[in-house]
């Protein structure tokens, strides 16, 4: 468990031996750089430096006393600082950021399967009209938030799955290749490609207008065989 917690600290800006540190101030309280030293086995003048980074980053203080130790801040009063203040920073930088340029219609590559979900999410909050979305009922489920919220605000989703269901969307049930995912927004993107957890995933992002027209045609091909079958 302290590993994963030590790689989400890594995510709030802290160093892995930083992070670490910090794991054993919350642990066992106050303590001397010494008693660090020997606690992570890290040496003295690393830990040293380590504090001094904590203590900048607002996840630990500095208590004066006969002996110099080290007092962590609370989790949550850390998460919640470091937060808002990304908060803050962002806003600087969506107020400031230089005038978008004309979105690419070319063959995006998108790369690593966090990746790939983070263009799933920006397609599917995109989307102005209608969306198509045919993947394994695990991987629609992570956005069924968004997707709900599509449907709330009026906009058509298709879902061809093995399994999910949500209210308002119009649902094909069919076997789905595994991991296999493809999304197409307004008639104009798609990403289709495969999502299987793993850094080396990739998927095809594109607006060129013959991808979209081949992936529209095979959903519709696929959605008529569909609606066929359920009438038989």
């Amino acid at each position: 468990m302290d590993s994963v917690i030590i790689e989400n600290l890594i995510s709030f800006g802290l160093t892995r031996q930083e992070a670490a540190i910090y794991l054993e101030l919350l642990k066992h309280g106050d303590l001397t750089g010494y008693e660090l030293s020997k606690e992570t086995g890290i040496s003295r003048s690393n830990i040293y430096s380590s504090l001094a980074g904590l203590a900048e980053k607002g996840a630990a203080c500095l208590i004066e006393g006969e002996s110099t130790k080290y007092t962590a801040v609370t989790m949550q009063v850390f998460i919640e600082n470091t937060l808002r203040e990304l908060a803050e920073k962002g806003d600087f930088l969506k107020q400031h950021a230089p005038a978008k340029i004309e979105q690419s219609t070319g063959y995006i590559t998108v790369t690593g399967a966090k990746n790939i979900r983070n263009k799933i999410r920006q397609m599917i909050n995109e989307t102005k009209l209608r969306l198509y979305f045919m993947a394994p009922a695990e991987i629609v489920l992570e956005f069924s938030e968004e997707l709900k919220a599509l449907v709330t605000g009026g906009k058509k989703v298709v879902i061809l799955s093995d399994g999910f269901e949500t209210d308002g969307a119009i649902i094909y049930k069919t076997e789905i290749e595994p991991h296999q995912i493809r999304l197409i927004t307004d008639s104009a993107f798609v990403l289709t490609g495969e999502l299987t957890d793993d850094e080396h995933d990739t998927c095809l992002y594109s607006g060129q207008k013959n991808l979209v027209a081949v992936m529209k045609e095979a959903l519709k091909n696929k959605i008529t065989l569909l609606s066929e079958r359920s009438n038989i």
